[in-house]
């Protein structure tokens, strides 16, 4: 019965959100334009979805018009691609609140495993095996609040398959709220890079051998 539940507390919480936070939204919007105004002002990608099945997730543009059509990891500096909004929004993840309008259609819910980009496959085949598209992706999820960016890939697929193992209304609260903490501290924001994690620990073992 919780999935229905969660459905509908998803349902709930993005019409709330989105009657009290769209005069931020506009904020940001007009910020973006004003220091990029050839772009748009959402930023539109083709994600994984639940059962593998593609969506168009929704962000707010952070980075420049002229950024190459690549995903941010492949990117050799992202840092010189975003703009100073856009570094912002990532720093507080105000960029992800687009997604409500994902949760809303039903793409995406409010807790859930982070979706992935196609070209992903090391991180797709990795969930894969732990049964992780079985369920809707999430605006914030167990690996988002344990890591973030700096897990590397096995390690952010084991942490979803425990999310789908565990899942529970309990579960889905703590991490909601787990979320504010991380997104003030910008806990495991690294961008266009993922394992900084392992390789301190790979550091940490070279200094002490």
């Amino acid at each position: 019965m919780y999935p229905k539940v969660k459905r509908l507390l998803d349902v709930v919480l993005a019409v709330c959100i989105l009657i009290g936070a769209w005069p931020f939204m506009l904020i940001a919007a007009i910020a973006i334009k004003i220091e990029d105004p050839k772009g748009p002002v959402i930023f539109k990608q083709t994600r994984v979805g639940k059962d593998k099945k593609p969506f168009c997730i929704y962000k707010f543009r952070s980075m420049w018009t002229e950024t190459p059509d690549v995903p941010t990891h492949l990117l050799d500096d992202p840092n010189q691609f975003i703009t100073k909004v856009g570094r912002f929004l990532r720093k507080t993840s105000i960029d992800e609140v687009p997604q409500v309008w994902n949760i809303l259609k039903g793409d995406m819910s409010f807790v859930g495993p982070r979706p992935s980009l196609f070209s992903q496959e090391d991180l797709i085949e990795e969930r894969d095996k732990l049964n992780v598209h079985s369920v809707r992706p999430g605006l914030t999820g167990l690996a988002q609040v344990s890591g973030r960016d700096e897990l590397p890939i096995p390690v952010k697929a084991a942490y979803d398959g425990e999310y789908i193992e565990k899942m529970s209304f309990k579960l889905d609260v703590s991490l909601f709220f787990r979320t504010f903490i991380s997104v003030a501290k910008s806990e495991g924001v690294v961008e266009g890079r993922t394992g900084k994690i392992e390789e301190k620990i790979e550091v940490q073992e070279e200094m002490g051998a």
